[in-house]
């Protein structure tokens, strides 16, 4: 940076709005540090980390000039910098963008072409560069917010990666108050981001400290009512007698209702073994499993929660198990005796919890004997929000502030209604703001003079989010309620232990940033200032996290929770022949068909066009497209597809399942796949099927026959080509070798001309028939050839419906069943 103010009121700088923002030395310092490499920037919640990147931001357009960009997690955090921005820097208004999924792809990019700064949420700027609408070349500065989220495949890993290897000048900061509860998570951090310094300042710096003040924390500890316990004793005894079943199948010597997640996931790994061998034993432990996590959730609530939370929960299940397709777990659960004696017990009491008789007290004391103006009361469970806001509203002006998502029975709130609230709590309008973690991570929550943790949280980040909304201006207080003898307890002292490590580490790291900063170049950051590095490395963890995905809609079957399997090894390079066969005659007969074993990955003339990948907007879902727009040579497109997930030429659209996608139209009566591939049957000469994933014949409990059945129905009935890969790398490797021949070898263009088309007559009646009892396409088209309508198919008895080959006494039971019983909704 230019120049360092000593002394001043206000900060005096290029492109900074003058008399705008108070001189604080520790900012200064920091933003000078954040402007001479890549830099993370720790500083306790609340102190201004948002000032330093301006400061940094300012000194790099003013001297480099270029663009910036600003990423934050959430779009009111994206809303709050935008308002900051504008008003600290002497720019036009529209020099300062906002990208959120709620602006039109089109409309971004036509943004970002003249923008000086673009603040957005990152799966916003992910979706942006998969589709190929933004280059960052010319982005001289890049924040990343809350920088902690840069674990596994959270998409500022991906920016990042992407930022390092197309920017021409690149200078990244990351921020947080709390990058990691240790040393090897923030180490964690900083690879993926590609900083290679750290700057961190602390409440105990002399700069610092006059603008804190003393936040203490009281723990109250909470004893439960006799009747409380006797609920939670009546849950407890029916997880005991699951494990009692789960013992007798060898997968746990368990006895004890007090079980970990740990221990879950350990039993859930021996059952998958006796699932993969075919063993009932398997599926049937499954289910008892899924009854024990249903039950340790109802008696988290009856613990820690209210009363309330655990009657609403309980009706949840009810309505679970009572609609159609509904899990024998489910069924099981709400028709156990000592569920629904805990049932009634829960319906009789007339009270929620004591935690909610020492909210109150609390607030009274705060607001009414202390004079306090607003007080944040902070809770894990959106029904417990809900139930707050109803008993404090009659002592105190109450409102809640939750996530833009709806859940059952309770609505979320809008961006714009978030930010209502927000105002009018910073305005005075009301006393008491009941939130559940959205407002955790840095929105500018006004000052409080209480902040009450209705639960413990068991990170320390989240924790030390919590506490920054509270002794910014003035000493603040801190109350954590607490059920004695329940999982209040594990959290309490699992947080408790890790903030003091990461105090511990934070002071280490700034004792020793030069051995810190020697750590990062040995994990190879310096691929980063390479030219000739491979700028898309970065540690990524197996564990996806699933993206948000751009604001279009869409009207076909979705895909979605498509997993990455390691297979048994099997590849689709022998079915690639089909796609050589008539190149020479694709290309004017010129060109002789190549030989499949050369062609997959070779190199391309650096003077030719790139080839073209078009993918669904879905399939970010998954790392294939983000994968392949990192690649030498290919250029990746987002559209929403009303046909297929990719897009390969004028002939070739891909249809993606993973093993459990296809297993789950096999046994959970989903006919997408056939619906889909259909429609890309008729809409391309060359539709694929890409089947990802290990152990297809051994995933499930399915007969090997039934699974032969429906791949011999997509490559005969259908025409489709089934390929078989074993994870997401080998998908994107398959998808790029065919795009390479299609438009290298066989000369084709990319055309997206597909669309859902009606279906034919003989279509329609197949589909009608198929939706009975789940019997499915081909038995449908078997009943239709045998009785020669739809009409016959609906009024043949039992008898005659045994006479069609393939029709056994169980399916014909069926049959009838659906199509004579009385409707009783």
């Amino acid at each position: 940076m230019a120049t360092t103010d000593a002394g001043g009121e206000h900060v005096e700088r290029p492109l900074v709005t003058p008399e705008f923002l108070e001189n604080r030395r520790y900012q200064t310092e920091l933003a000078e540090t954040a402007s001479t490499g890549h830099t993370l920037v720790c500083l306790p919640t609340g102190l201004g980390k948002t000032t330093v990147s301006l400061l940094v931001t300012a000194e790099r357009l003013h001297a480099v000039g270029g663009k910036s960009l600003m990423l934050a997690p959430t779009k009111p955090l994206v809303q709050q910098h935008a308002e900051f921005y504008r008003e600290a820097l002497e720019l036009d208004d529209e020099e300062v963008v906002v990208f959120t999924g709620e602006v039109r792809p089109d409309d971004r990019a036509a943004l970002w072409e003249d923008a000086r700064i673009v603040i957005a949420t990152p799966q916003v700027v992910e979706n942006d560069l998969v589709g190929n609408r933004i280059s960052l070349a010319d982005v001289t500065h890049c924040t990343f917010d809350e920088c902690h989220r840069a674990t596994g495949d959270y998409a500022y890993n991906y920016i990042a990666d992407r930022y390092h290897a197309d920017a021409e000048d690149p200078l990244v900061t990351g921020m947080s108050a709390s990058p990691g509860d240790d040393e090897e998570a923030i180490l964690g951090v900083c690879e993926n981001l590609g900083l290679s310094e750290v700057a961190v300042m602390t409440e105990d710096d002399a700069d610092v400290a006059e603008y804190t003040h003393d936040t203490s924390v009281d723990w109250n500890r909470i004893e439960l009512p006799e009747v409380v316990v006797e609920i939670r004793d009546a849950i407890n005894e029916v997880i005991k007698d699951r494990l009692a079943q789960l013992r007798e199948l060898g997968v746990t010597n368990k006895s004890s209702a007090d079980i970990s997640e740990r221990e879950i996931q350990g039993m859930q790994a021996d059952l998958r073994k006796l699932m993969n061998n075919d063993q009932s034993e398997g599926y049937q432990g499954m289910s008892l499993l899924a009854e024990i996590r249903k039950l340790r959730t109802a008696v988290t609530y009856v613990e820690t929660q209210s009363v309330e939370s655990l009657r609403r929960y309980f009706e949840r299940l009810k309505e679970a198990a009572r609609s159609s397709g509904a899990s024998k777990a489910d069924q099981r659960l709400v028709s156990e005796p000592k569920v629904r004696e805990a049932i009634r017990k829960a319906e009789s009491y007339d009270d929620l919890h004591p935690k909610f008789r020492q909210t109150r007290m609390l607030l009274a004391e705060t607001l009414g004997i202390e004079n306090g103006e607003r007080v944040i009361v902070f809770t894990e469970s959106r029904d417990t929000a809900e139930t707050l806001v109803d008993f404090l509203s009659d002592h105190f002006t109450t409102e809640k502030f939750v996530g833009q998502s709806d859940t059952d029975g309770s609505e979320g709130m809008t961006q714009t209604q978030q930010q209502e609230t927000l105002d009018r709590f910073r305005n005075g309008e009301f006393e008491v703001l009941v939130s559940t973690s959205v407002a955790e991570e840095g929105l500018d929550v006004p000052e409080v003079d209480l902040v009450l943790f209705y639960e413990p949280v068991p990170t320390a980040i989240r924790a030390i989010q919590r506490k920054g909304r509270t002794g910014r201006q003035a000493e603040g207080r801190v109350v954590v309620l607490l059920a004695e003898d329940t999982r209040d307890e594990a959290y309490f002292w699992k947080a408790r232990n890790d903030q003091k490590r990461m105090k511990r580490e934070l002071n280490e790291l700034k004792s020793v940033a030069g051995e810190l900063e020697a750590r990062l170049d040995q994990t190879g950051l310096d691929e980063y200032e390479d030219e000739e590095g491979d700028a898309s490395g970065g540690t990524k963890s197996e564990e996806t996290t699933t993206q948000q995905s751009d604001s279009t809609g869409n009207g076909r079957g979705s895909t979605a929770n498509k997993s990455a399997d390691d297979t048994d090894g099997s590849n689709g390079q022998a079915g690639l022949d089909a796609f050589a066969d008539d190149s020479s005659e694709a290309s004017g007969g010129d060109t002789a068909t190549p030989d499949t074993g050369t062609v997959a990955t070779a190199g391309r003339d650096d003077e030719d066009d790139p080839v073209e990948i078009v993918a669904d907007q879905r399939e970010l879902d998954s790392n294939i497209a983000r994968d392949l727009s990192t690649r030498d040579g290919i250029e990746t497109r987002l559209e929403t597809l009303a046909v297929g997930d990719y897009v390969l030429s004028d002939r070739v659209v891909v249809e993606r399942k993973t093993v459990a996608d296809f297993m789950d139209t096999l046994t959970g009566g989903d006919r997408s796949m056939f619906e889909q591939v259909g429609d890309a049957t008729r809409n391309y000469g060359r539709p694929v099927v890409v089947i990802e994933g290990e152990d297809l014949f051994g995933a499930r409990n399915v007969h090997h026959k039934a699974i032969q059945g429906a791949l011999a129905s997509l490559a005969v009935d259908f025409g489709a080509s089934v390929l078989r890969t074993s994870g997401e790398d080998e998908t994107a490797d398959l998808l790029q070798v065919i795009a390479e021949r299609e438009q290298e070898v066989a000369d084709r263009e990319v055309s997206v001309h597909g669309e859902k088309q009606s279906k034919t007559l003989p279509e329609q009646q197949e589909y009608v028939v198929a939706s009975i009892a789940e019997v499915g396409p081909v038995t449908a088209r078997t009943l239709l050839d045998a009785f020669g309508s739809v009409e016959a198919v609906m009024t043949a008895d039992k008898e005659a419906l045994l006479e069609v080959s393939g029709i056994g006494d169980v399916t014909a039971d069926r049959i009838r069943e659906v199509i004579a019983s009385d409707y009783e909704p």
